[in-house]
């Protein structure tokens, strides 16, 4: 089974390139020692790296492959511009319900999805290049780094000795041991953003966010797609009610689930890859043309040689680091995916600044003090932050639940997407919020609200004081900030309040 890849003709892939690894560039040679040295080039190496050099500190990046990491080259960039290319063609399908009328039904061109893409990718990938990261002081190294001792690194032969260094080198797509999966040429999210041609039939494997968010792309693009899972239903680490209705939505859009799927095999065949699973009692036998991964994540740690440098981790889950997001080597530090459970973009840039501040000035920042949320992007999207209702009762933390349906938003009734609500969890007999649960069109958006009003000891009485634009989705804080003032208005508080205006008459 052929699998495209990028052309070498493609303008955009060069621009790419020529920003995040230049050909023909050759490594300066190391000299004296380094303030910093940071390994990997994503998120948090680069913002480890220019948060350093901004601080006057000497720092050296180095970088295997090209800067940006996934989050540029093969994560969050490609994958939200694929999805908002799907989420317009969904649309059209809709568009009768706002008295629009189309005369042709609307036809995806998945060549220039992936152009667009590849275009919007090279053009953001100028704020991750070599030129600006070189104008910020830093200096860049590609190659292959493993610690040479508790104080050095070596780079291709050449010894590069430091103060302090903290680990960025991220994850990489977990393969797993699924019987025939060395046989086939199977996608991950690293590759499937290099695919030239729509596959006809797309069989994936995993129901989490990943698995979904392209799972749904795909369907609404014009594949068949069948999405297989091992767990009773997809997302289950989210939100249950919240996953439903991304459940429903799938099944809308022509995404077959297939939960509970077990004993998977895959057969290669001359027009694709036959799959095999066991379903309780049953057995199902399917064709597709290609396969996605979509099987979780496993830290990148292999040819670090970090026992040289003291440094404690565990293969799948990374480098072990303390609160403080330091290594059992105290002049070295971690941060984002190779160190962390919240694998996301955000939380990488969060926990670089963090060991940044530990590293460099000695500060005492914590890891534990973050309020991270995180987001799935299909449609309706889910966005959760903070201590969920499963998690408080395993902990004994009682807890207060406010839910508003957007049904009952008047922005959401205007735009036609009333489908979702947001639940917010506060301690019991408080206004003090521990955590909530967005399911809606911009839910990503929702939940940076309660992100920052965690962050700021904002509880949810101030939300019913908060003016929000009318009409817009924010009003639906302010509807929760009310619903938590009227638990307040006890019986015998209304009944104080009744005498007390009756006695101003």
């Amino acid at each position: 089974m052929e699998t495209s890849t990028s052309s070498n003709t493609d303008p955009n892939e060069d621009r790419l390139a020529s920003n995040v690894k230049p050909d023909g560039r050759t490594n300066k040679v190391p000299s004296g020692c380094y303030d910093l040295v940071v390994l990997g080039g994503g998120t948090a190496g680069l913002v480890s790296a220019a948060g350093a050099a901004g601080l006057g500190a000497r720092v050296a990046l180095i970088e295997r492959e090209a800067l940006g990491g996934d989050c540029l080259n093969t994560g969050c960039v490609p994958s939200k511009a694929i999805l908002q290319s799907s989420r317009i063609a969904a649309s059209f399908s809709k568009a009768a319900d706002y008295g629009i009328q189309i005369n042709q039904a609307a036809r995806v061109d998945f060549h220039s999805v992936m152009e667009r893409m590849r275009r919007l990718r090279a053009d953001i990938s100028r704020n991750d290049s070599v030129d600006r990261f070189s104008r910020l002081g830093v200096d860049i190294f590609f190659g292959t780094a493993e610690f040479a001792g508790p104080k050095s690194v070596s780079i291709d032969g050449s010894s590069m000795r430091f103060k302090r260094a903290i680990i960025a080198t991220g994850a990489r797509p977990n393969i797993p041991p699924i019987k025939g999966v060395d046989k086939i040429n199977a996608l991950t999210s690293q590759t499937i953003f290099s695919l030239r041609k729509l596959p006809r039939r797309l069989g994936i494997i995993g129901g989490g966010p990943i698995g979904c968010e392209l799972a749904q792309a795909f369907a609404r693009f014009g594949s068949d797609v069948t999405l297989f899972d091992s767990s009773s239903s997809i997302l289950p680490r989210e939100d249950q009610e919240a996953a439903t209705l991304v459940a429903n939505a799938l099944g809308r859009d022509g995404v077959h689930l297939i939960n509970g799927a077990q004993n998977i095999e895959f057969h290669p065949q001359s027009d694709g890859v036959h799959i095999s699973a066991q379903l309780q009692k049953n057995n199902l036998q399917i064709n597709v043309d290609q396969v996605l991964l979509a099987t979780g994540r496993r830290a990148n740690i292999e040819g670090l040689n970090l026992e040289a440098a003291k440094i404690n981790y565990e293969p799948v889950r990374g480098i072990q680091v303390d609160d403080r997001l330091r290594t059992t080597n105290r002049r070295i530090y971690a941060a984002g995916d190779v160190c962390s459970a919240y694998q996301f973009t955000h939380a990488a840039d969060a926990l670089a600044r963090i060991a940044i501040g530990n590293a460099l000035l000695g500060l005492r920042g914590r890891a534990s003090q973050l309020h991270i949320p995180w987001s799935t992007y299909t449609s309706p999207e889910i966005a959760q932050i903070g201590i969920q209702p499963q998690t408080a009762n395993k902990l004994g933390i009682k807890l207060d639940t406010f839910v508003q349906s957007l049904s009952e938003v008047d922005r959401c009734v205007l735009d036609g997407d009333t489908e979702g609500f947001v639940k917010v969890y506060v301690r019991r007999h408080s206004d003090k919020i521990l955590g909530g649960t967005a399911v809606g069109k911009r839910a990503g958006e929702l939940i940076g609200v309660l992100s920052m009003a965690m962050t700021n000891g904002i509880g949810l009485k101030s939300m019913a004081n908060t003016i929000f634009p009318y009409p817009t989705e924010g009003e639906i804080f302010r509807r929760l900030g009310d619903q938590y003032n009227r638990t307040r208005l006890t019986p015998r508080i209304k009944w104080l309040l009744s005498h007390w205006i009756s006695w101003r008459r």
